[in-house]
């Protein structure tokens, strides 16, 4: 009889405990495998979602049809729907009217100026203008992925909005990859219309797929994990004179092939890069007319990639002196212009420690990895400035694929292996569940 007691009061004991614990594991470990479960269910609309996106792509700024069909799909799902923040943004909020965190999840929605070469039922054959030139239209970076997985994600939470607390704000932002010439856009635009502040926003999680990381694979990085990206521009200014008697004039090309080459040693031989990686690179260079006439100037344009402020000031202020001297000594002048487009994107330190148990639990511990820094750049990386975030990389590489053949991002043959979706789903939907702040 006294074992009997013992037992009840024990159990009782452990009840209240575990009821006044902020996080109810038994609980939290089924809503899990709710979770997993109604992400299989959804799978075949995420992949249906993501083929329409895929086969209608839009450029930055103009994805006006992006906008209306995000909207027609949820828009009898029972979230709150915002449409038209920074032109062509969708934002979704799932109100449970339960006091609780407001999380943010962002996917991105614009493609890019590329004909598309894989060979798939779903390929675009989308043509469009662009900076004055006829082009094709594809997703080659994954953002047709992302926005199905914000969707299937958004369907799994409203699902189990019963067990939930706070707000859930689902952002679909237009523009990460760069606004056309003297348009405002992408997440710099959404903050400055009143994104962060209009709907509470406290915290914010992002992922990116990868075309060269194995499928059901997650990476991520604490700290620094994507480059800042500037545009800059060198104008050569020198003097025109007839090919045949180049010492009459001051030959800018001459000069602007000197300063290629001396740009490319203040990465190498200026900056410390035991600190962080930093990269400088021309990818335009314009000037002349004919054969035999040396033009008055030429322009360089290229960009800057670093993962430090404080490198990325240092290389700014050694560009400037680099292109300005090497012009002076050749009787020529440099005008230099630097323009920051992203800054770095970086995972909050605390977060990332916080929530990589939620990415351990969805992926499996042995598909986690923590990875270096990479020097592209994401404009999530604005929202991280405002309030916590962290993005991560979510594996879309098919296992049977050689990491080396695998199509980069950017190219007309970039390939995303659907199966890994529903792992980008399952990890959202947890990261919201498992907020605590």
């Amino acid at each position: 009889m006294r074992w009997i007691l013992c037992i009840f009061l024990f159990s009782h004991v452990f009840e209240f405990f575990a009821q006044s614990s902020d996080i109810d594991l038994s609980k939290n470990e089924s809503l899990s495998s709710v979770i997993d479960g109604l992400a299989a269910t959804h799978e075949k609309d995420i992949i249906h979602w993501r083929r329409h996106f895929h086969q209608y792509p839009e450029l930055s700024n103009r994805e006006f049809e992006t906008m209306r069909y995000i909207y027609k799909t949820i828009k009898n799902w029972g979230v709150e729907i915002d449409t038209g923040m920074a032109h062509t943004g969708v934002v979704a909020v799932l109100d449970t009217g339960k006091p609780g965190p407001v999380v943010g999840l962002r996917a991105d929605m614009d493609a890019l100026p590329i004909v598309e070469r894989v060979d798939v039922p779903f390929a675009s054959r989308i043509k469009t203008t662009y900076q004055g030139q006829t082009v094709g239209v594809m997703h080659a970076c994954g953002h047709d992925a992302h926005m199905a997985i914000l969707m299937g994600a958004m369907r799994v939470l409203l699902d189990i909005r019963e067990k939930l607390t706070g707000k859930v704000v689902f952002v679909f932002q237009p523009a990460e990859e760069g606004t056309p010439p003297g348009e405002e856009g992408g997440a710099a635009l959404m903050i400055k219309e009143g994104l962060i502040e209009k709907y509470g926003i406290e915290v914010i999680y992002g992922l990116h797929m990868s075309s060269t990381v194995d499928v059901g694979k997650i990476t991520y990085k604490p700290g620094s994990i994507m480059a800042a990206a500037d545009i800059f521009s060198i104008k050569v200014k020198g003097k025109s004179t007839h090919g045949a008697n180049p010492w009459e004039g001051i030959d800018p090309i001459v000069v602007a092939s000197q300063i290629v080459l001396g740009l490319q040693t203040i990465v190498s031989r200026q900056v410390n890069l035991t600190q962080e990686g930093a990269v400088i690179s021309i990818g335009k260079i314009e000037g002349g007319v004919r054969f035999n006439i040396i033009p008055e100037e030429v322009i360089l344009e290229g960009t800057i990639r670093t993962l430090d402020p404080h490198m990325q000031k240092t290389i700014h202020e050694r560009i400037r002196k680099t292109a300005e001297k090497i012009a002076e000594s050749a009787g020529a002048a440099a005008e230099v212009d630097i323009v920051t487009t992203y800054p770095v994107t970086f995972n909050n330190p605390q977060l990332t420690s916080k929530m990589l148990p939620t990415l351990e639990k969805v992926a499996g511990e042995e598909n986690i990895r923590v990875i270096k820094p990479v020097t592209l750049a994401e404009d999530f990386s604005f929202y991280a400035q405002e309030v916590p975030g962290l993005f991560f990389f979510l594996g879309g590489k098919p296992l049977d694929v050689h990491t080396i053949d695998a199509a980069p991002h950017h190219t007309e043959e970039f390939y995303l292996d659907e199966s890994g979706f529903t792992l980008g789903v399952r990890a959202l939907a947890q990261l919201v569940v498992d907020t605590r702040l």
